[in-house]
């Protein structure tokens, strides 16, 4: 196959189209720009509708959702929440910033979220809180999650960063636990450029997101006019999100279902035209559960060790794609070693499976004489 017309296929391209030019050129006209206007209270509107979930605050990221998720459970000093180890540093981070200790755990071979088994075994009378994270567009085993959580009176947090509009046995993913996050950052499948969104179905923590979210006052129930005046009333920080950044959600999640069905499609042109390579074990291509309904966010192939997959990213980069790792394991980072003292944790899945992962281009600009190109440049990678 010849080289499609771009020079590059890049890893990642935002979906953007003239109707996100559109919505952005209204709130200009309509003269408000700044945070928590009428087009954040739209696109809330919006969330709860689509995901069937009764309370959402956009937020000016999902590091920020996660981190007023954290302070809502008001930790003490050794206090612990338990995080699989394969997550981005927020994740982390949000559980040192309210002042607890993040406990890695070790994730599932084949979903890549967290352990169930793994996250028993660390349960201890310091633990507060289960932190799974979703990944890919592919749930964490919520039953035995929340099970655990009721058998010892824990919280539970998603991380659904990646999980936007993907379901778990019929259930969207972010409203399953106690409180969960979204992230529409310019990497994700529907964008704001940057932004996020605390979500939950318990009253008790979307009032306490609201003052969180607007620097610790009770400015939310003024506007409400449930009080004559706002007041600082809790610690809290600047969370809200512009207007200008939630009228490019909103045209994005106008075409929800396009772009869902945009991914699905080339996450399926993959799995046929690389099924022979998985079948000659040359790679192991995705897992989906049957329970999980995937919002097909990342395309991820398992190679055989980590020398081979570095080598098929410089090779593909040399013939023209671009393609990615994932996370270096939190207990293995600088920090982690220095701070938290991880050096002798082992956690052998993680480890392995963030050396020899290798994502591929998915995203709705993608042609299918693109991805095939993909898939083509693969197979001539991998042939030897």
């Amino acid at each position: 196959m010849n080289k499609p017309t771009n020079p590059t296929i890049l890893f990642n391209k935002p979906y953007v189209d003239e109707r996100v030019v559109e919505s952005i050129r209204q709130v200009i006209l309509a003269g408000k720009l700044s945070g928590d206007g009428v087009v954040c209270h739209e696109v809330e509107e919006q969330l709860k509708q689509l995901f069937n979930i009764k309370h959402v605050l956009l937020t000016t990221s999902c590091t920020h959702a996660l981190e007023m998720a954290m302070m809502m459970l008001d930790l003490k000093p050794g206090d612990e929440v338990i995080v699989p180890s394969f997550t981005f540093v927020s994740t982390a981070n949000a559980v040192l910033h309210a002042g607890g200790i993040p406990v890695f755990c070790e994730i599932n071979p084949h979903t890549f979220t967290m352990d169930v088994n793994d996250v028993e075994r660390k349960i201890t009378s310091k633990t507060k809180a289960l932190f799974p994270v979703h990944y890919a567009g592919v749930s964490a085993e919520m039953d035995e999650i929340l099970e655990l959580a009721r058998k010892h009176r824990l919280v539970v947090v998603e991380d659904a960063a990646q999980g936007v509009n993907a379901k778990y046995k019929g259930k969207y993913l972010g409203g399953i636990g106690d409180i969960g996050a979204y992230s529409f950052h310019d990497t994700k499948n529907y964008v704001s450029g940057e932004g996020g969104a605390l979500v939950t179905n318990n009253e008790h923590y979307a009032r306490r997101g609201e003052i969180l979210r607007e620097k610790g006052t009770n400015r939310s129930n003024f506007l409400r006019g449930e009080v004559d005046k706002y007041t600082w009333v809790d610690c809290g920080s600047s969370y809200v999100l512009s207007d200008i950044l939630a009228a490019v959600l909103k045209s994005q999640l106008e075409e929800i279902k396009e772009i869902q069905t945009r991914r699905r499609e080339i996450h399926n042109l993959y799995v046929s035209g690389l099924n022979d390579l998985g079948q000659k074990e040359k790679l192991r291509l995705p897992i989906i559960p049957g329970y999980c309904e995937s919002n097909y966010h990342i395309f991820c192939i398992l190679l055989r060790d980590e020398a081979e997959r570095n080598r098929a990213l410089a090779k593909l980069k040399e013939r023209g794609v671009r393609t990615t790792f994932h996370y270096v394991p939190l207990h293995s980072s600088p920090y982690a070693l220095k701070e938290l003292g991880t050096k002798n944790i082992q956690l052998p899945v993680t480890d392995e499976v963030a050396g020899t992962l290798l994502r591929l281009p998915i995203y709705p600009h993608l042609t299918d004489e693109e991805v095939r190109f993909v898939i083509e440049q693969v197979h001539e990678v991998l042939k030897d």
